[in-house]
């Protein structure tokens, strides 16, 4: 795992992550999230190859999306699932072949379940990884109960203490659970009014939006930040450093999770079979035991998932929850485009 430490880190630093790719296997560009760089992920891609993959970074979905667009080259990237059917659309994509995927048939069907991601087309995206949102707080300095409710956010207690993610899907996630709304793939104009609303109640106390978990961490490390709404990634680094963080996924209202996984691109600049290789050593069983100790997430393929204790998915905190969750899948393109829009104007103060 990168300790707390070495991810106290400037954006130079991160520029510096992606020139060292660079020295890595130039026939293969995987365009991911920012410390997915990690060989406990892809071991037998090393093993086989001798070296890692050329990396380049982004931070967010969309920024890697108008990236792509734009006409940046990679052979494979790893969106999460509400972003797939825009790089379809787009033509950006290719479908996988999976009899070259021999553990496919083992990724948990729950993360199939949808004709964006598999049709009479072919399969367009391969599930990998999945975990959850939630309020993340500093166990010295903010009692429990006052986790117990997402209107935290809104406690004046708080104000300039508090850290959102700068990110459309799980900030809208956030919002809606908080307004009573578990299912966003049919979000009313009163319903989006209402989130929105909360958003711009909580905007007032937020120090900070966090762009990666590294930011995130560090936020909290410095006491600048006591309550954020995080990923499991983030929890890992802290807990790592023995920081004192709690992870309330049972909040009155709810958590959301999510799931990502890889796209294979159109007109890839590398190698078509090393392209095969990368995405089969992610799914090999030993990669899951890597994805928990590096990340905090669990791994979509079922078979592997099995070598993973109760007990260690507990301490981890993405054991399956037992309560309210708002499942971030696929939604339609014109409500995430208003979500975008919105959002851009509540972080500007309107």
């Amino acid at each position: 795992m990168k300790k707390l430490s070495r991810l106290l880190l400037s954006t130079a630093t991160v520029i510096g992550f992606a020139s060292m790719a660079s020295a890595a296997d130039p026939e293969l560009t995987v365009f991911d999230w920012a410390g997915f760089e990690n060989q406990a992920l892809i071991e037998g891609y090393v093993a086989k190859h001798g070296q890692m993959p050329t990396y380049a970074f982004f931070a967010d979905d969309d920024e890697a999306f108008q990236k792509m667009s734009s006409g940046f080259k990679a052979d494979v990237a790893h969106p999460c699932s509400q972003m797939v059917s825009k790089y379809r659309d787009a033509g950006l994509i290719e479908p996988w072949d999976v009899s070259r995927i021999p553990e496919y048939g083992n990724i948990a069907a729950r993360f199939k379940d949808s004709k964006i991601f598999a049709d009479d087309g072919g399969v367009w995206y391969i599930p990998t990884d999945y975990a959850y949102t939630a309020i993340a707080w500093n166990t010295t300095e903010v009692p429990e109960a006052d986790v117990a409710s997402l209107n935290v956010f809104k406690d004046p207690k708080y104000a300039g203490r508090i850290s959102l993610p700068d990110n459309t899907d799980d900030v809208w996630a956030l919002a809606l659970l908080a307004t009573g709304v578990t299912n966003w793939t049919s979000i009313t104009d009163e319903q989006f009014a209402a989130a929105a609303a909360w958003l711009r109640e909580v905007h007032p106390n937020v120090r900070a939006y966090w762009s990666d978990p590294s930011e995130l961490s560090q936020l909290m490390a410095s006491g600048e930040v006591l309550l954020a709404w995080s990923w499991n990634d983030s929890i890992a680094l802290m807990r790592a450093e023995n920081f004192p963080v709690g992870f309330q996924r049972t909040a009155a209202e709810g958590a959301t999770t999510w799931f990502c996984g890889y796209v294979n691109f159109k007109d890839a600049p590398g190698s078509e079979d090393k392209a095969y290789d990368f995405i089969n050593a992610w799914l090999e069983h030993g990669s899951a035991k890597g994805l928990l100790e590096n990340f905090g997430y669990a791994h979509s393929n079922d078979a592997a998932m099995t070598s993973i204790t109760a007990e260690e998915l507990a301490a981890a905190d993405v054991s399956p929850v037992e309560g309210t969750l708002l499942a971030q899948t696929p939604i339609d393109h014109g409500m995430r485009e208003k979500m975008l829009e919105e959002f851009e104007m509540i972080k500007t103060g309107f």
